[in-house]
């Protein structure tokens, strides 16, 4: 939240231009908000590092090494439906250059905002860390064909369409972290089953994103106290349709379509998603001032009635159906 102070600078000065003020004019003055946000976020977190998880040292102690020499012998029940949404949680993570790079383009740079930005890039770099040491080290995959894979996404680049608006930034990052915190978590407790680590490494993740959602949660609220029509234009552009941040990896529509039919991660999970950042944002509450501003909080109050619709096409739509991808050995995956 804004404090009432700030709030009243920031209308002042809007109040005494002839036009709105600029995005980037806004998003300075939400500045105090980062950093109060920022604070707390460093107050609350346990730092971890993937060396907790996956140790490696000449130092390491008998327990350690053997569990570590055991480990591949206890991944091979995670099914291969499991294992598919592991690489493409993974390959999300790794994608971790797009990401800084779209929030410094964005949100500038020697600014609150950027300093938000190397601290959070410096926590996301653990998880494709810990991740790719647990891969390799269970075998779980051809490391070669996933790492050709991973290749390719990173040459392929992640350039959302969101004509240098700021706010479908913060928009998209309010999903995006909500959406992967669903999505390990739900990878975790299957493949734990099989192997107990994984859903500890993943909890690990889990959490992380919990509190990256909370900082942008808080970041768009803080816009909605001050700019509420535009905010809710640009969060219209980015809800509906959510481009996932993996979705330039080759074979991402098959990837993410095994995940929805092994029931890990679909279209309704990010429903509940939606429903949640617009409780969160407290959407239904407003009171738009503007009949620009009152079209925008309808539309994005139908949103989740839209996506229960699109749900209920694929559902229908669904038939039998096998996969099979070259990180796990052209193994067919196959379902009714």
């Amino acid at each position: 939240m804004i404090s009432p102070q700030e709030a009243h600078v920031i209308t002042t000065t809007t109040a005494q231009k002839t036009s709105l003020p600029s995005k980037a004019e806004v998003l300075a003055s939400l500045e105090p908000l980062v950093e109060r946000n920022m604070a707390r976020h460093i107050e609350e977190r346990k730092l971890w590092m993937p060396s907790d998880f996956m140790p490696a040292s000449e130092q390491m102690t008998a327990e350690e090494e053997r569990d570590l020499r055991e480990l591949p012998d206890r991944v091979r029940g995670i099914p291969d439906a499991v294992r598919v949404s592991l690489a493409l949680n993974l390959l999300t993570e790794e994608g971790l250059p797009h990401f800084h790079r779209l929030i410094a383009v964005y949100m500038g740079n020697e600014n609150a905002w950027s300093r938000w930005n190397f601290l959070w890039t410096a926590e996301e770099d653990r998880h494709g860390c810990v991740l790719h040491d647990y891969v390799r080290d269970t075998r779980l995959f051809d490391m070669k064909a996933f790492e050709r894979l991973q290749y390719q996404y990173l040459e392929a680049g992640f350039d959302p369409d969101w004509h240098d608006d700021p706010y479908q930034l913060l928009a998209y990052t309010s999903l995006q972290e909500r959406a992967t915190q669903a999505a390990h978590a739900n990878t975790g407790k299957l493949a734990s089953k099989h192997e107990p680590m994984i859903q500890r490494i993943l909890g690990h993740i889990a959490a992380d994103e919990s509190r990256h959602f909370r900082f942008y949660r808080d970041a768009f609220i803080g816009l909605l106290e001050v700019d509420p029509t535009r905010a809710m234009e640009s969060a219209l552009k980015v809800m509906p349709r959510l481009a996932m941040p993996g979705h330039t990896i080759g074979g991402y529509i098959e990837m993410a379509e095994v995940v929805r039919r092994a029931g890990i991660y679909g279209p309704r999970d990010y429903r509940r998603v939606v429903a949640e950042c617009l409780e969160s944002w407290g959407i239904a509450d407003l009171r738009p001032e503007d009949a620009a501003g009152r079209e925008a909080q309808d539309k994005l109050m139908a949103v989740p009635a839209r996506l229960d619709k699109l749900s209920d096409i694929l559902e229908r739509r669904t038939k039998s159906k096998s996969f099979s991808f070259d990180f796990i050995y052209r193994r067919g995956i196959s379902f009714e």
